[in-house]
């Protein structure tokens, strides 16, 4: 089981907190959280609007098709990603800021652009925009009480969401299926921390252990289930080390709703390494090397890195990027 740690309280323990939280990013990369503030009415009301979007008519999801954005914004079809280049059994919709396209971009610039958002249900757009500024704000909070117990102040990260965070949200259904078993496969997330919301009484998400082994994680009912990301592992120097996990394809008959909330930094901030104690230096693992999947300081590099490979066929009609080889983590 995974730890549960409660935000609420960081404001009547932080140092236990903070304690807590660090050792839950050290030791399993993955932990649930409560206690953050958000209504349950809230997060009804995003799981709602998910449902009643993938409940229309295809011909009406692909109306905000990603085929159409450079940006790689709004529906993929069921089947329309890859991992580790294999095909991922899900359906979603991919949201960003709402920002003006750059001007003859170059690279990662490519990522910044508007969403494209459904006309029905009605109230969707509302309600996630709503959900991207309270996510923010638990991302904010946890980055801070993170940074002071590895021995730096609370701002240490601020600059680097200070202006124009690159964050990313997706909607997601896994419909059931008996011909593949990955709904997404194993794969690292490219930022900082991930806050996933997933429909209760669903299953799927496993995480991988130290010792290579894969363990369920469960939705627990009002709360967040918490990762760190490449950039928390670069910023640690391996102490923190972003995790594996993966997503099995629900059984023929079933499906599973979830929503993680990528909290990124601007395209281009390099992320501010911490100097850490030596008692923590001392048992930091250093930051993974995989040739086939760098990791870059700077989160536009990281992100576009992923997001070409992730989705070749957007990668190929609007940048011109043709595959070398199989797609890989995104």
């Amino acid at each position: 089981m995974l730890p549960i740690l409660d935000l609420a309280d960081a404001a009547t323990d932080p140092d236990t907190f903070r304690t807590a939280l660090r050792e839950a990013a050290h030791q399993h990369g993955f932990f649930y959280l409560v206690g953050h503030g958000i209504p349950a009415d809230r997060i009804d009301t995003v799981l709602r609007s998910a449902r009643e979007f993938f409940a229309l008519p295809d011909e009406q999801k692909n109306t905000i098709s990603q085929l159409e954005s450079p940006q790689f914004r709004g529906y993929s079809r069921l089947g329309g990603e890859l991992t580790n280049g294999r095909v991922d059994w899900r359906e979603q919709i991919d949201i960003g800021p709402d920002r003006p396209v750059i001007d003859d971009a170059e690279g990662y610039w490519n990522l910044q652009g508007p969403n494209l958002w459904p006309q029905e249900p009605a109230g969707f757009r509302e309600a996630f925009e709503s959900w991207i500024d309270a996510c923010g704000e638990v991302g904010v909070r946890l980055l801070r009480l993170w940074a002071q117990s590895l021995g730096a102040p609370a701002d240490h990260f601020d600059a680097a969401f200070a202006d124009r965070p690159a964050t990313l949200l997706k909607v997601v259904r896994y419909p059931g299926t008996a011909d593949s078993e990955q709904g997404v496969g194993a794969h690292k997330d490219s930022g900082v921390l991930t806050l996933l919301l997933v429909e209760p009484r669903s299953a799927g998400l496993q995480v991988e252990t130290l010792d290579g082994d894969w363990i369920d994680a469960p939705p627990l009912e009002g709360a967040f289930i918490v990762n760190i990301g490449e950039l928390l592992e670069v910023a640690t120097g391996g102490y923190l080390r972003a995790t594996r996990h993966r997503v099995l394809a629900p059984a023929p008959g079933t499906d599973r709703v979830s929503i993680p909330f990528f909290f990124n930094p601007a395209l281009d901030a390099r992320i501010p390494i911490i100097d850490l104690p030596a008692e923590l230096a001392a048992l930091s693992r250093g930051v993974e090397t995989d040739p086939d999947n760098p990791i870059f300081n700077t989160y536009g590099e990281n992100a576009w890195k992923s997001r070409t490979r992730a989705h070749p066929d957007v990668a190929e009609r609007h940048h011109g990027i043709v595959p070398a080889g199989p797609a890989s983590t995104y």
